[in-house]
């Protein structure tokens, strides 16, 4: 701007001063020629400048940029390398709860069997304890009422005992003085409640035969005035071939008339004898103490 004042001031002066036309007008086609150089000039050098500092600027942005691109690949690297071992121990510790899961449901499984099991043992041994409170129950009112027949029973026993009734093996026995025949003889023993004697051991043969005394023999109660041969006791059950307490020979019917049996008091135990129901002769009557 300066060089274009002193251009200006120069031409005004050469104008006053009145210089020649061609040397003015030369002088002015050489400020203008100059100052379209200049201006040229500093376009040129403006636009170096201006495609200078763009070549600068546009390096400089392409480095911060490939930083930053080279930074962000290596976060991102290492945000997918940090999520892949997240990842992992995820997926270790779902493998790992399934696990424990399986586990936890097969050891519930087998708790609710076992709970099961022992909610059926319960009850059956509930069921078992109501039964027996039932049977002992029962027992109780069972022996309670034994307990009242064996105090009867023995007070009745002692009764009967005074009256002449012998007790062995929970039994009275009764023997007569009298003499009947054994239709009569059973008559009186069923009066008194009872019958006439039933001999099922061994044991009951000796007591028997020591309480009718020496030389003495008694009617019992068995016969085979129903049929020939098929000896029965007065309550319906049959004498076995073989077994009772007959004496030698016995029975033998003499005179086809030998229906009812009698016992003898005779050393050997076996003593039985059959004899003609109608004889009369003592009897032993026999009933339960109850």
């Amino acid at each position: 701007m300066e060089m274009s004042e002193e251009i200006y001031a120069n031409a005004e002066d050469t104008a006053d001063d009145g210089a020649n036309y061609s040397v003015c007008e030369n002088s002015y086609e050489d400020v203008y020629a100059n100052e379209d150089n200049l201006e040229t000039q500093r376009t040129g050098s403006f636009k170096q400048s201006v495609s200078s500092g763009f070549n600068t600027k546009g390096g400089r942005c392409y480095r911060l940029t490939a930083v930053c691109l080279l930074l962000l690949c290596v976060f991102l690297l290492t945000a997918i390398i940090v999520l892949w071992i997240k990842f992992t121990n995820l997926n270790t510790q779902i493998d790992q709860l399934q696990t424990s899961y399986n586990n936890l449901t097969t050891e519930r499984d087998q708790l609710q069997t076992s709970y099961n099991t022992l909610t059926i043992e319960r009850d059956q041994l509930q069921t078992s304890y109501n039964t027996l409170t039932i049977e002992r129950d029962q027992l109780q009112t069972s022996y309670n009422n034994l307990r009242e027949e064996c105090q009867s029973s023995n007070v009745m026993a002692g009764v009967l005992v005074k009256q002449g009734w012998r007790f062995f093996n929970s039994k009275l026995y009764y023997i007569s003085i009298e003499k009947k025949n054994w239709t009569e003889s059973r008559e009186d023993c069923r009066e008194k409640g009872a019958d006439l004697v039933i001999i099922n051991s061994k044991e009951e043969q000796e007591f028997i035969i020591k309480q009718l005394g020496e030389s003495n023999w008694a009617w019992i109660g068995l016969s085979d005035r129903d049929t020939e041969g098929e000896w029965k006791w007065v309550d319906g059950t049959e004498l076995r071939s073989g077994t009772g307490f007959w004496y030698k020979g016995e029975p033998n019917d003499a005179g086809n008339n030998e229906d009812c049996a009698e016992i003898w008091t005779f050393p050997d135990k076996k003593s039985w004898n059959d004899k003609p129901c109608s004889y009369d002769t003592q009897w032993i009557c026999e009933k339960s103490v109850s």
